[in-house]
């Protein structure tokens, strides 16, 4: 809802019975409106109803909404513009939040780390290792800069695409040095500073960094409870134009939701509509845990206008540092061009080990995914023993669980989570415009017991937390 303007109606839906927590109304209404404002529900910059609107609409006295509303700008979470009324805000964070820029795997002895949603390497990357360098000799005689990609990893990809149902040839893709480098190329192809760039919020926060850097600015559309909220996103569009769109529908990053094919049908029209690029990064899609039939590719409903990212880190290794872009062939030469001024290509020697590990794909993935789902698995039981009061929604894939605390605590955790040897980062970092201090990210790439040890010292932390701060209850933002 961010730059909106938030009807009182629809205000007074998301406050629900806020008037049934006691004390002073205009106090219950004020903690109300915070909760909403930092859990992300009310993005930050959306205007609020005037005073008198709030007031006919919620049925209470004009000095109920005025206090409230002078309370939310003494606290910050509301700032008033002269001619165009109050619109929400978030304080400036009193300390920096830990683990914003933590390095995954560096200095992490003695610690259990949730920071970072990936697994260690599968079996057999070092035999794959072995086999591409005895075919790097054939290429030692060339200068090694493949713009677009080695032939053979650009046939394999798109095959896998063919077999998708979604007509490719290898000419429309282009090998990047992972999923992160794909996204900064494509962005900076498809846009220009200043455009806006609709995201989903919570969602992967390197990827949005990577749009800002772009000199893009970010719209953020708040993902419903049971996921993507078409109405919002179809509204969005039409209100704010978009000049591309980044998401992830195959068990997005945090939450774990998987958008269907219809509703992937009528996104794409909208987006069509509105001449906006939807960019689809499907970096987890191969991560399906319970043998479900996954929805056709986004871009099978609308190959003209759709760009894909893929990468192998999350299914095969992270340290390849390989992705890639299905481009429609129209835009393939504008992405090359945009390529140029960041990078020359990816390594030779990890595009041939890509090869190998594509080629012995399904039993590679089998063994992948069923680890995944045993840890996954474990995390859940872990949770509901020693944290039965937090919720969230076990995903039939991706590689973490998006939890909701029963108060909003998500950074004053990570500081006392550290201290007893637990790294995670709050929900907050999730969110593109703040927010989310109800919410944490667990990833289940650990080992089972490790996981349980490890959700034992979370337990520990939260709850000398949880003893100071007042229990409440919203509706999952996931």
């Amino acid at each position: 809802m961010t730059g909106q303007h938030l009807p009182a109606s629809t205000l007074s839906g998301l406050l629900g019975g806020w008037s049934d927590a006691g004390g002073p109304a205009y106090r219950s209404l004020a903690e109300r409106l915070r909760l909403l404002i930092a859990d992300g529900r009310i993005m930050p910059g959306a205007r609020v109803p005037s005073e008198r609107e709030l007031t006919d609409a919620l049925g209470v006295s004009r000095t109920t909404v005025a206090s409230a509303y002078r309370e939310l700008r003494d606290r910050g979470y509301l700032t008033s513009r002269r001619g165009s009324g109050s619109v929400t805000s978030l304080p400036s964070k009193v300390e920096p939040e830990l683990g914003r820029h933590h390095a995954p795997g560096i200095d992490t002895d003695g610690l259990y780390d949730f920071t970072c949603a990936a697994s260690p390497a599968v079996p057999g990357i070092s035999t794959a290792v072995a086999e591409a360098l005895e075919d790097l000799p054939r290429h030692l005689a060339t200068p090694g800069y493949h713009p677009q990609g080695l032939p053979e990893l650009r046939a394999a990809i798109a095959a896998s695409y063919e077999a998708r149902g979604l007509p490719t040839s290898a000419d429309q893709i282009i090998i990047t040095a992972g999923a992160l480098a794909a996204t900064s190329i494509v962005v900076r192809a498809m846009t220009q500073i200043g455009d806006r760039v609709l995201t989903e919020s919570p969602t992967h926060p390197n990827s949005v960094d990577a749009i800002r850097r772009s000199g893009c600015r970010v719209v953020a559309v708040p993902m419903s409870p049971g996921g993507w909220d078409l109405p919002l996103l179809e509204a969005t569009i039409r209100q704010t134009s978009p000049r591309a769109a980044w998401m992830v529908v195959d068990f997005q990053n945090p939450t774990g939701w998987l958008m269907s094919a219809a509703d992937r049908q009528r996104l794409a029209i909208a987006f069509a509509r509105a001449r906006t690029t939807a960019i689809i990064d499907e970096t987890l899609f191969e991560l399906a845990l319970d043998g479900q039939e996954m929805p056709p590719p986004f871009a099978s409903f609308d190959p003209a206008g759709v760009i894909t990212i893929g990468s192998v880190s999350k299914s095969f290794w992270g340290g390849l540092r390989i992705g890639w872009i299905r481009s429609p062939e129209a835009l393939v030469s504008r992405i090359l061009d945009a390529r140029g001024s960041l990078d020359l290509g990816a390594p030779v020697l990890e595009q041939l080990v890509v090869c190998r590990l594509l080629a012995d794909r399904v039993g590679v993935l089998a063994e992948r995914r069923l680890g995944l789902a045993l840890q996954r698995d474990a995390l859940a039981a872990a949770l509901r023993s020693e944290l039965p009061s937090w919720r969230f929604e076990v995903p039939g894939g991706g590689l973490s669980l998006w939890c909701e605390l029963p108060s909003p605590v998500g950074s004053s955790l990570v500081g006392v989570a550290q201290r007893n040897g637990v790294l995670v980062v709050a929900g907050a970092r999730f969110s593109p415009d703040g927010g989310l201090e109800s919410f944490l990210r667990l990833p289940y790439t650990l080992d089972p017991d490790t996981l349980r040890d490890a959700v034992r010292r979370l337990a520990s932390s939260y709850a000398g937390l949880e003893a100071a701060a007042p229990v409440r209850r919203t509706a999952m933002i996931a």
